[in-house]
């Protein structure tokens, strides 16, 4: 979004507070771009708070008085301008105004105590003040545990450290998380925790940010219900269910040499490399290869599976929609399971052929797409096996393979259809690597269906999107420009046959061309 910031800080505030509803949001743009700007998706140094025009410093006391008199919808965009200012350097300045912020409290409504909170989280040395007023805001027990997070030190625990998102109070750990917890956290530096611990902030200051702007600028935030988590299942056994493979062995290929894989025994093998991949219940390790006997191998895996903490669970019941919030805007519920499945269902239908289930996951969307073409046409594919884990159980007639999406395991033009359902963004650094392999494997005619994410074109928006740090990617959250996957799926022989989508979401259906 391009704003004209050349006038002064007093005369963009003056405009702000008599711009009619109709200008309010070009007016706020104006006033913001004066002060503050969160850098670009090319240099990601500049997403850790923002960036601040020598003019802020000295316009932080006039925001602060202008907070008198205004209605709720300046009000709430004038205190996450301040949040913003505080972020970027300057909270013992913003900090200034506490007894003002304090005192809104009063008499906020939802929307008001939305941006209230996301401001007064910046302030862990008035956490008692700050906690005093937080039962006047109307905040829900995610709101308040979040809050609580960012009003908290790091102590010499590391208490908490990386489970604070989307809300520290969903992380009820088992004895063996936490023993894993406090074995990564103890090997840390005083400098590494301090670093990770700013980031858990940020990424809290992120979601927090996200919801109060929607609040101000859209209204109250629409709830929207994740997937049903699937059956649980006896983890013990030995089965490799090897046969859920052999209706794919003419399309997947070793790793290591692309030859051909047959089954014998409990495991595929390559008979050209001499090793063999391990496979327990129709999940197939093709990271794995062993050159003696497969056993042991699969003895690991499945104490892998027995043993895997429940990541897979809390993606699908809790990750997954308030990422779909963050990352796709969300908040008012433009995009839902029943839209999800119907696009996947009416892109996927039409094909011949063998269909890949890419970056797959925990199985949801595998489910939808078995449904479609049939589960005996399906293979899924995916590096976690605590997603696989929790896929075996929702579909267990569906294959699943464990590898890389920069690297499938499949030989040429060997699928009908591939399918990369809220994928893509979890490795965007190689996103144009993956869409070759996807041109690669899919045969003349074959169609590719992508849902996944693009930046905000409000620069608010999109620096609370990037302030997201996940382990997979410790630089923040990188999403991507719609000309930028059409340039990609191009040079991987594709043409685009229908993109769409609400708010930052992309529902993308092409077709390899021949």
């Amino acid at each position: 979004m391009s704003v004209d910031t050349t006038y002064a800080p007093a005369v963009l505030l003056e405009d702000f507070a008599n711009a009619t509803p109709d200008g309010l949001d070009t007016a706020y743009a104006r006033l913001v771009g004066a002060l503050w700007s969160p850098g670009t998706a090319e240099d990601q140094t500049l997403w850790d708070g923002g960036t601040l025009t020598e003019r802020a410093p000295s316009a932080i006391p006039e925001l602060i008085d202008a907070l008198d008199g205004l209605d709720e919808a300046r009000t709430g965009r004038l205190l996450i301008l301040l949040g913003l200012i505080a972020e970027a350097g300057q909270t013992e300045a913003v900090r200034a105004g506490l007894d003002r912020y304090l005192a809104l409290a009063g008499h906020a409504t939802p929307a008001l105590g939305q941006a209230l909170v996301y401001l007064l989280a910046h302030f862990p040395h008035d956490r008692d003040r700050v906690l005093g007023v937080a039962g006047r805001l109307g905040l829900d027990s995610g709101d308040r545990s979040r809050l609580d997070r960012c009003l908290t030190l790091m102590d010499e625990r590391r208490t908490g450290l990386g489970r604070v998102w989307p809300a520290p109070e969903i992380w009820r750990l088992t004895d063996e998380e936490r023993a894993f917890d406090e074995a990564w956290i103890g090997a840390l530096t005083r400098e590494q925790a301090e670093i990770n611990w700013r980031n858990d902030s940020r990424t809290v200051w992120g979601y927090m940010g996200l919801k109060a702007y929607w609040s101000v600028r859209r209204g109250p935030v629409v709830a929207v219900p994740g997937p049903q988590a699937p059956p649980q299942e006896d983890a013990t056994g030995d089965d490799p269910r090897l046969g859920l493979f052999g209706r794919h062995l003419s399309a997947l290929v070793c790793p290591s040499c692309r030859g051909p894989l047959d089954i014998g025994g409990a495991a595929v093998r390559c008979p050209a490399c001499a090793v063999a991949y391990p496979a327990s219940r129709g999940i197939l390790d093709l990271t794995q290869a062993v050159r003696d006997d497969a056993d042991d191998a699969t003895a690991g895996l499945l104490k892998s599976l027995a043993e895997m903490p429940s990541m897979g669970l809390y993606y699908e019941a809790l990750l997954r929609p308030e990422y779909l919030r963050v990352a796709g805007g969300n908040w008012g519920g433009a995009v839902t399971l029943a839209d999800e499945d119907a696009y996947i269902a009416r892109s996927v239908r039409p094909v011949d052929g063998p269909v890949l289930d890419l970056g797959a996951g925990a199985g949801r969307w595998t489910a939808v797409v078995a449904a479609a073409v049939g589960a005996g046409r399906l293979l899924a594919l995916d590096l976690g096996l605590p997603m696989l884990n929790v896929l075996r159980r929702r579909v267990p007639d569906v294959p699943a393979v464990r590898a890389s999406a920069l690297d499938i395991p499949l030989a040429d033009a060997s699928m009908g259809a591939v399918v990369c359902w809220n994928a893509l963004q979890a490795f965007p650094d190689e996103a144009a690597t993956a869409i070759a392999e996807v041109g690669r494997v899919l045969r003349p005619g074959g169609t590719f269906t992508l849902m996944t994410f693009v930046w905000d074109e409000d620069p608010v928006c999109r620096h609370f999107q990037a302030a997201h740090y996940f382990p997979s990617r410790p630089a923040g959250t990188l999403l991507f420009e719609r000309a930028q996957l059409e340039r990609w799926l191009a040079d991987a022989g594709m043409v685009v046959v229908e993109s769409s989508g609400p708010e930052s979401f992309v529902f993308v259906t092409a077709q390899r061309v021949s």
